[in-house]
């Protein structure tokens, strides 16, 4: 096992580097950063002293090469736009991202692995049926197109939540938290609920193909023909096993969610990272880019070891050499 975690840890510094080089190169050749900060009325003597004062005046390789000793440093640059280092803007707006990724994980968990699971133990049920045509219509709505349906019905017609924004938050550990403050709630269900939908579909499908793969394995039979509980069956032995798959695309959706949850953030204009990233990508500031997609890089990694460590304490059948 230390190996393996020795060697995914190098593969990572590669990746890390490989993807620093292609972002930086992508928004050089996107777009202008000193045109877009110096404006419309700038002269170009304005532009070759702002080009100076950021060192945008310098060879692209020679740009990279700073900027990656820097990060070696633990300095990742500051912001074109904001004038504030860029690690200080992301853990700013993480919390924020945080709170809406973590209540959608525990509500897909929550509601997608007990429904996959009767779906699979009641394949002919009516339920079924309704359940399996529910996962597919939610799995196919554009999460956009959701998402203002949710605002629509909510907050238009029944005006029971607000529509947008982040309401106010409750400080633990020197960190505002809106899932902690009653009011503050109300503005996380919104798009926390609507990037759950797609991770219930997702839990229900793999948990119910996971039990009926399981159901039907020879020692699920033999506990059955032993006469062991139905509730013990599924608690111990059933969920068990179909966990994971489970754990693989959790890991994967939780990652994804929080770097790049930018359609949903967006839309419900919730201060995340992900709207950061968005508005930075407009604005070319490209160190909270370069930055971000770097961070986003190691996040993925380090959440798919941690995946990998915990199929050898599912399934002690798996070893890593």
């Amino acid at each position: 096992m230390t190996n393996f975690i020795l060697r995914r840890l190098g593969q990572s510094i590669i990746l890390l580097l490989i993807m620093s080089v292609l972002v930086f190169a992508g928004m050089y050749v996107i777009s202008d950063p000193v045109a877009v900060m110096a404006g419309e009325d700038a002269t170009e003597a304005d532009r070759q002293a702002l080009a100076r004062s950021f060192g945008l005046d310098q060879p692209l390789p020679i740009q990279y090469l700073t900027f990656l000793g820097k990060i070696v440093q633990g300095d990742f640059g500051t912001s074109f736009v904001y004038g504030r280092p860029v690690l200080a803007l992301i853990f700013e707006r993480l919390p924020a991202t945080l709170e809406v990724v973590f209540l959608a994980i525990l509500v897909g968990l929550a509601v997608g692995i007990p429904l996959g699971i009767y779906s699979g133990l009641n394949r002919k049920k009516a339920p079924t049926k309704v359940i399996s045509f529910g996962t597919t219509v939610g799995y196919s709505i554009p999460n956009f197109w959701q998402a203002l349906l949710f605002i629509l019905v909510f907050a238009v017609w029944l005006r029971v939540l607000p529509a947008s924004g982040r309401g106010p938050t409750t400080e633990i550990f020197g960190v505002g938290w809106s899932v902690f403050n009653a009011e503050g709630l109300r503005y996380v269900i919104l798009p926390a609920a609507n990037l759950a939908v797609a991770l219930i579909c997702m839990q229900t499908r793999l948990a119910r193909s996971g039990t009926q793969e399981v159901m039907y394995q020879d020692y699920m039979m033999f506990a059955r023909a032993k006469g062991i509980a139905r509730s013990r069956l599924i608690g111990r032995h059933l969920l068990r096993n179909i966990l994971i798959p489970i754990v693989t695309i959790t890991g994967l959706e939780l990652g994804t969610l929080i770097a790049f949850s930018t359609v949903t953030e967006t839309v419900f204009s919730w201060p995340g990272i992900g709207k950061l990233l968005l508005d930075s990508i407009y604005r070319s500031d490209r160190p909270v880019v370069v930055a971000y997609m770097i961070l986003a890089t190691l996040m993925f990694v380090l959440i798919n070891l941690v995946a990998d460590i915990i199929y050898a304490i599912l399934d002690p059948r798996i070893r890593y050499s």
